[in-house]
């Protein structure tokens, strides 16, 4: 039987993944648009929306990708994929809407949210080092997002809306607009599916680990739609847009992405995340964190060095030493017992 060459294999693989991403692509332009438009005629705020259904939306396709990598045997691209992403969101996407424009926002009206992502992302790190993300701890976290979800509800409800959008999305009617969110998501499933096999497949010919291809290529190719809807809010010097998608999208990664998953089948961690990864998403969620609650501001030269950073950091996964975790499985015993069914 006639098997393909490694060349071959490749350029199908990578054939595969930039079809995977433009339908990933387009899917989260469409869902958002859609989502967005029928919110706003539901009566919610603008600012509910963006914090929430826009977050939410540009983070769906890393929800189907990780969700479809973990069902079909490959729980390192499932979780390289939420840690990654979130790295890049911060790195990449923060640092080229930063060069594009500088980003300044009021410290006050993001605090929680702020505090909100260092705490999930403080819950992240507690299920890594456990090595093993179970049911009850993904109900847990799901329980949490809500309770985050209610909360911008209820604290923008009474926030007046100022002006209306006219470059915002338009649909004829209802049905237009529903028919677009169903064909934004029907593109994010065949979109994950098609990018993760394309990268299982190329990436295992020429012998990266899992775990790199879903830290890098897909979670690149996820952030994508973050990084589109960023720039273009640059552009129309809009910074709470920018924060606030990014902020909210981190939140949205790990409490309904990783939370999800794991309520599906238990997501495992793969130890080498341990080494570099997690503390990589750490520092950078901490260093966001510094700069919108002290300064509030993000100018070009820090965009500048978010950018630089980021390829460094796909330059260390692939050409830099592997490093050791300090620690890794469920050493912390019953201390996390949660995470573990």
């Amino acid at each position: 039987m006639h098997t393909l060459d490694t060349y071959a294999l490749v350029m199908l693989a990578l054939g595969a993944i930039a079809f995977g991403i433009y339908l990933l692509i387009k899917g989260g332009d469409w869902t958002v648009d859609a989502a967005a438009w029928v919110a706003e005629k539901s009566g919610l705020s603008k600012l509910f929306i963006a914090a929430t259904i826009v977050a939410f939306g540009t983070s769906a396709p890393e929800l189907f990708t990780s969700i479809n990598a973990n069902l079909s045997g490959y729980p390192g691209i499932s979780m390289g994929n939420v840690v990654g992403s979130n790295i890049a969101n911060i790195l990449m996407v923060v640092g080229i809407a930063a060069v594009v424009a500088p980003i300044a926002i009021r410290r006050r009206e993001v605090t929680v949210d702020v505090l909100v992502m260092v705490g999930a992302t403080a819950i992240l790190a507690l299920g890594m080092v456990y090595g093993v993300f179970g049911r009850t701890a993904g109900i847990v976290m799901v329980a949490l997002l809500v309770a985050y979800i209610v909360y911008q509800w209820r604290a923008n409800k009474l926030l007046e809306d100022e002006d209306d959008d006219e470059d915002g999305p338009y649909f004829d009617n209802t049905t237009m607009a529903m028919l677009t969110l169903f064909a934004g998501l029907t593109a994010l499933v065949l979109g994950s599916e098609v990018l993760v096999q394309g990268a299982i497949a190329g990436g295992t010919a020429i012998g990266v680990p899992e775990a790199v291809i879903g830290m890098t290529v897909v979670a690149f190719g996820t952030s994508l739609p973050e990084l589109t809807t960023c720039i273009a809010a640059a552009r129309k010097n809009q910074s709470e847009m920018i924060v606030g998608g990014i902020v909210g999208s981190n939140i949205f990664n790990i409490l309904s992405i990783v939370a999800l998953t794991a309520i599906i089948q238990p997501l495992m961690v793969d130890p080498r995340f341990l080494g570099f990864d997690l503390p990589m998403v750490i520092v950078t969620t901490l260093i966001l964190a510094f700069l919108l609650l002290t300064t509030g501001r993000i100018g070009r030269s820090v965009g500048v060095v978010f950018a630089a950073g980021y390829i460094a950091f796909i330059g260390f996964q692939y050409f830099g030493p592997e490093v050791s975790p300090l620690t890794a499985g469920p050493a912390l015993g019953p201390a996390v017992g949660l995470v573990a069914d």
